[in-house]
């Protein structure tokens, strides 16, 4: 039942980004008083207002975005906004109720949500289950986090079986009735130390898409997490751990005693992309579909760039694209999967990760490693005595030098292990220029060892 009634309300959304945009088309098609309201300068902003003015809403930015002149019934708030900030702050101390755009959508949504969230792998696995759900007849599509935004597809969901919804723990700070029919549980590490006091807060904030299911919902969650008793039933799976439903054994991927899927008949590789295997097989397996008709599609399924991604081969050396690891537990799980050594490339803005953790395995798997950005120098400290180490000023440099460190036979991995925002506009802006400048490098030897990946 949708209680976030719209029409004719004033109503602010807190945010010019896709989720904010997005949400306010959808309340303003609903017949509500739309503004939005953003921190960036109106300058900034003068592109957005001009075409959100088309549909009737108005964008205030900077200044004027910090004025509550007006009463707002309710509020939306985009995930990408901290709630901390003074945009937040001024609706909370004029009692004005806020909810996330999450719940928003979720609260005009006429089919059951599929959920994935996840440290890592949430993308993977959510392009996994629509690929799946669609060739096995199962109409969806994938929005959220991974977008397009929720509030943007919602309108479709009259036609569809199914939402299959990425979220963030940004996403699920602000919901109250966000209900998943099947909520997925890939992993939990270390991630938006910046955001989150403690672990133990960004934990709780994860937690919340288990909060409203029932006892006839599902849960589909990783065996080596330790999760509080939950109300759904429960799918469990690991790459690591005994006992869960589904497992790896010899690269092969088995639901309890039955043999389903070799890896290697798959486009992934790894087994933290196992497990995202095994996540999209558990979805399937609550729905209720046969084992071959998710088979079918998922060994078909391609992943998107910036995941372990091999750019080219050049002199007999791998480029491997990896700038989606924007965490230690994503960058831990490409070394481990690298059966070769490694030339790593890691480094940029600093989140407050303990990249010391990960001496010993830099140790095991790396020939050396060159460091970028401005937690270059702190990582040198944490791995010099197990390594090489080298600081580049930028990432051209740091590509270059790989490069001429590399022996044939060994891989250069650009997995950097935190986020891009000290150097680029974000880990897709950051994973593009590595493939340009890799693309771009001139050959050592003849045209034939240069094999470009597309």
């Amino acid at each position: 039942m949708n209680t976030l009634i719209s029409k004719n309300l004033n109503i602010a959304v807190l945010g010019a980004g896709e989720s904010g945009v997005a949400a306010a088309r959808l309340l303003a098609a609903e017949g509500a008083i739309v503004t939005v309201l953003d921190s960036a300068p109106e300058d900034v902003l003068k592109a957005k207002q001009v075409v959100l003015a088309e549909n009737g809403i108005n964008l205030l930015g900077g200044d004027a975005a910090h004025r509550l002149n007006e009463r707002f019934a309710w509020g939306v708030l985009s995930p990408g906004i901290d709630p901390s900030a003074l945009l937040v702050r001024q609706f909370a101390e004029a009692g004005i109720p806020l909810v996330g755009e999450l719940e928003l959508a979720f609260q005009r949504c006429a089919a059951p949500v599929v959920a994935i969230t996840g440290t890592n792998g949430k993308t993977t696995t959510t392009q996994l289950i629509e690929a799946m759900f669609n060739g096995a007849g199962i109409p969806t599509v994938a929005c959220g986090n991974i977008g397009p935004a929720f509030s943007s597809k919602v309108g479709e969901s009259q036609r569809l079986a199914a939402m299959t919804v990425e979220v963030s723990s940004f996403q699920l700070e602000n919901i109250y009735g966000f209900a998943p029919k099947i909520a997925v549980w890939l992993n939990f590490t270390a991630d938006h130390l910046d955001r989150y006091s403690s672990m133990q807060e960004y934990l709780q904030a994860k937690l919340r898409i288990f909060e409203n299911q029932k006892s006839d919902d599902w849960a589909v969650v990783n065996a080596r997490d330790n999760l509080p008793p939950l109300k759904a039933r429960k799918i469990t799976f690991s790459a690591f751990e005994c006992g869960a439903d589904f497992s790896l054994r010899d690269d092969v991927i088995y639901f309890h005693e039955l043999a389903l899927l070799p890896l290697a008949e798959t486009q992934l590789r790894g087994a933290h992309n196992a497990e995202n295997l095994m996540a999209a097989l558990g979805v399937g397996h609550a729905w209720g579909l046969q084992w071959e008709a998710m088979i079918g599609s998922i060994v078909t399924y391609k992943p998107l760039p910036h995941r372990c991604e091999l750019v080219a081969t050049i002199d007999g050396v791998d480029f491997i694209n990896d700038s989606k690891a924007t965490n230690l537990d994503a960058l831990e799980k490409a070394l481990s999967s690298e059966l070769r050594r490694v030339i790593l490339i890691a480094g940029g803005k600093d989140k407050g990760f303990e990249f010391g953790s990960l001496k010993e395995l830099i140790a095991e798997k790396c020939a050396s490693v060159v460091l970028i950005g401005e937690m270059a120098e702190r990582i040198e400290k944490l791995w010099g005595s197990a390594v090489n180490c080298h600081h580049c000023e930028n990432l051209s440099e740091a590509v270059h030098s790989a490069r001429a460190l590399a022996k044939p036979g060994e891989v250069v991995l650009f997995s950097p292990g935190t986020s891009s925002f000290d150097m680029f506009k974000n880990y897709a802006d950051r994973g593009d220029q590595f493939r340009a400048i890799v693309q771009g490098m001139s050959f050592r030897g003849h045209e034939k060892n240069y094999v470009h990946r597309s």
